[in-house]
């Protein structure tokens, strides 16, 4: 049987589920993700073809960069997706799977960015850009 777990944004309009295995949680720290979250981006990844959205045509689209777009709800703002162009997973927000989809910390990325109010204690590894 198949894992399966389901989430959305804040106010409904967007609803996912996802059946696969879920990846670990990265914790990003760059400017990027600080700005959009107003902390840090905490996010799984699972293969797109095992990602269902209801709602799609409320999720917002917005190129960050030349590599990647994030995706969150146009009606009540929740971030809720990474995707980088040609490949072939989307990074999901942690916060926003109902209940406990048992996820767990995988790694901190972006650390030299990371805001000056809070330090990094769980003992997960850190790194100062994305690792190869």
């Amino acid at each position: 049987m198949r894992e399966t777990h389901n989430g959305s944004c804040l106010c409904g309009a967007v609803r996912f589920t996802v059946s696969g295995p879920l990846r670990g949680v990265i914790y990003c720290h760059c400017t990027q993700c600080r700005k959009q979250t107003g902390h840090f981006f905490a996010a799984t990844n699972v293969l797109t073809e095992h990602l269902a959205v209801t709602g799609e045509d409320q999720v917002t689209w917005y190129a960050a960069s030349p590599d990647a777009r994030r995706g969150f709800c146009a009606t009540c703002g929740s971030t809720l997706f990474w995707k980088a162009h040609n490949y072939p997973y989307t990074s999901i927000l942690a916060g926003a799977f109902d209940g406990d989809a048992g996820l767990v910390g995988l790694r901190h990325d972006f650390v030299a960015d990371k805001g000056g109010y809070y330090q990094i204690s769980d003992g997960l590894p850190q790194h100062d850009t994305f690792p190869a």
